[in-house]
């Protein structure tokens, strides 16, 4: 399955190559809102809550209101999580906060579980030359994406991997390290990080993993038509 992804930041639909340099900025929101309302899964990604530089929490509110979204980006406690998600998000998607001290943090991705519902959590684990890296893709923890989500799959439904070694550059992913992770846990993963064409997204989907795409749709090389 294709699963458009919204990623917000100063209140504008944007594309980031790396997490860094920005590449695509469109203010009219609405646009992709309307864009996207046939599909039955749409990503929504408070970049500026996830780096921690503001929040587009209103925006999210009213994209979850008009969408069937997930919703990530400063998920980092329960009460946020409870916002987002009576907002309409039907799940969240919580990232960096299930780390710390270098190692999953299973004390809060438990009390995360249990208060809004293992169903309604998706586990995001990013990695970049073979290991987790988290907040804004900065920090590189000592443990691998499968080691991550072997550890995390009792609290959640399902896992977000994102490959960032291609993410944002139209060349394709790697089938290889998101099926490392398929293999690492009898959770749904859903899969990112630069899936730029149809051939990508079937071959993904025959595998049993989702396709988050973001650069290739904004830029017009994957037509939504098609």
């Amino acid at each position: 399955m294709l699963i458009p992804s919204i990623d917000l930041k100063d209140h504008a639909v944007v594309q980031l190559v790396q997490g860094e340099r920005l590449a695509i900025k469109d203010p009219h929101v609405v646009r992709w809102i309307r864009k996207f309302e046939k599909f039955p899964k749409v990503q929504v990604i408070d970049l500026d809550a996830a780096m921690g530089t503001g929040n587009n929490l209103d925006l999210v509110q009213w994209i979850a209101r008009s969408l069937s979204c997930r919703v990530g980006g400063g998920i980092r406690s329960v009460d946020r999580a409870r916002v987002v998600l009576d907002a309409g998000a039907q799940q969240v998607i919580a990232g960096s906060a299930l780390f710390r001290d270098g190692a999953p943090d299973l004390e809060f991705a438990r009390t995360l579980a249990e208060a809004v519902g293992r169903e309604r959590v998706i586990a995001a684990v990013d990695s970049r030359g073979g290991h987790v890296v988290i907040h804004g893709w900065k920090t590189t923890l000592p443990l691998t994406a499968a080691e991550a989500v072997a550890a995390l799959e009792p609290f959640c439904d399902e896992f977000l991997y994102t490959h960032v070694d291609t993410e944002g550059l139209m060349g394709g992913t790697s089938v290889a390290a998101i099926l490392a992770v398929k293999k690492a846990t009898t959770r749904r993963v859903t899969a990112a990080g630069g899936i730029t064409t149809r051939e990508e997204i079937d071959r993904l989907h025959a595998l049993g993993v989702d396709a988050v795409v973001g650069m290739a749709i904004y830029t017009g090389a994957l037509r939504l038509d098609d």
